[in-house]
């Protein structure tokens, strides 16, 4: 059987990975593929290390449209990342008949669907496992091992640069300044580390997730995005007193009103499993009905990690591509006919649990104004500590809410914060027990 013929559009890290785990693993992955998967091009500006990988067999080019548009190419694995140049690319491969493996997420949360129903028209394969999670198969659980279950929701820690950041001030007690410079020397962040440290890249992720989960077309535009820059080292120090550990934790779950999908720091209790990921690793928690909640774990970035998850789609595509187009898995999981109009709900209608802390004038009366403000607000106090006072006779009091509507403790907030008693802003996190019932 002739083999399947591979495009390989940038060599990266992941690239590279991609390379080096379909060369050391060739037999194994054609024994599996059932027919041998070779790349015979590679694109690339930079001409002269394609070429250190390349050998007589494959032909390098920095003219990326070469391959989507040559004959010979079965499948085009994009790995250039961006959302004009690969999109085109993407566009085009679909147009001329290819299937597509990709890693690019922030292509897909924001034009998937256009992609996605380009693919349908061709009859051709887009995947994308590498997209979400590095080589955690978090995409081929939601889409084939959980598809008897009504997912009621995600919860995943699925940025690794976010996830270093925090384990480092939680264990050294160091600031955000210093853990980031300490993450950029050690190659864990990026020069403008933007996309992790704001939440963008998780936001990306989670909407690729709850799409498949939920049966609903991708929104990025729809995501709540909050970043880890605003933590402070003292609410790291008082959650863990208190029995919880700050992850930035991206959420997208099932409600009476809507899909809530949202990416923030999160209070989760230190004995859950995924409250203990440290590091640059990834995990994402799914909860279905039927199963409960299982876990997922693992590199969530990296050459290979992220290469095994692009060799792995490379290997579903050889086994799919002969069959009918009906037949095969969907994008998205569901049948693109049948996805639901169910709403994104605003963040302001998300009902979760809430760390407060208040530095206040150590005085009477103080908590008794508090209390009545959030009472008056429909919140009720799960539990409180107070501090000891500084020498300015400042104290900080924590507060952990029940559950509640955002847009009660917002406005709770704002009242709070006109006491004269009240020094500065009331710091608020976010707070999931992530339970299994």
């Amino acid at each position: 059987m002739n083999p399947i013929k591979v495009g390989l559009l940038g060599i990266g890290t992941v690239g590279s990975g991609t390379f080096a785990v379909l060369k050391r693993n060739q037999t194994e992955i054609s024994r599996r593929a059932g027919r041998d998967i070779v790349v015979t091009m590679i694109a690339d500006r930079d001409l002269d290390k394609a070429r250190t990988l390349a050998d007589d067999n494959i032909q390098v080019t920095d003219d990326a449209f070469a391959v989507v548009v040559d004959p010979d190419i079965d499948i085009v694995v994009e790995l250039i990342g961006g959302v004009t140049v690969a999109k085109d690319l993407i566009l085009k491969a679909i147009e001329n008949g290819k299937h597509v493996v990709t890693a690019n997420k922030a292509l897909l949360a924001s034009s998937g669907t256009e992609i996605f129903a380009a693919a349908r028209e061709k009859g051709v394969i887009v995947a994308f496992e590498a997209a979400v999670a590095g080589g955690i198969p978090i995409i081929k659980a939601l889409r084939e091992g959980l598809t008897a279950n009504r997912i009621e929701w995600i919860a995943g820690i699925i940025n690794g640069t976010a996830n270093f950041i925090l384990s480092e001030m939680r264990e050294k007690g160091q600031s955000f300044e210093t853990v980031l410079e300490q993450a950029k020397l050690l190659g864990y962040a990026e020069a403008d580390p933007t996309f992790d440290i704001e939440g963008i890249d998780a936001a990306h992720k989670i909407t690729i997730m709850s799409a498949i989960a939920f049966g609903i077309p991708v929104q990025f535009d729809k995501v709540y995005v909050e970043g880890i820059t605003q933590l402070t080292g003292e609410d790291i120090r008082y959650a863990e007193e208190l029995g919880y550990r700050i992850k930035l934790l991206g959420m997208t779950k099932r409600t009476k009103k809507g899909i809530e999908l949202r990416v923030h720091p999160t209070l989760i209790p230190s004995q859950r499993l995924i409250a203990n990921v440290e590091g640059v690793m990834n995990a994402v928690v799914v909860k279905g009905d039927a199963v409960g909640a299982t876990l997922y774990y693992g590199a969530g970035a990296g050459a290979e990690p992220t290469g095994s998850s692009v060799v792995a789609d490379l290997v579903d595509v050889t086994r799919m591509q002969t069959a009918d187009p009906m037949h095969r898995v969907p994008s998205l999981a569901f049948q693109p006919d049948l996805l639901s109009s169910t709403p994104v709900i605003s963040m302001d209608e998300v009902e979760t649990a809430y760390y407060l802390r208040l530095r206040v004038i150590d005085k009477p009366g103080v908590l008794a104004d508090i209390s009545r403000i959030l009472a008056q607000s429909d919140i009720s106090i799960n539990a409180m500590v107070q501090k000891e006072p500084t020498a300015e006779d400042n104290v900080d009091i924590i507060m952990l809410t029940h559950l509640t509507i955002e847009k009660r403790i917002n406005e709770a907030i704002v009242d709070i914060e006109k006491l004269p008693v009240v020094t500065g802003h009331v710091v608020r996190i976010r707070l999931e027990e992530l339970k299994n019932d």
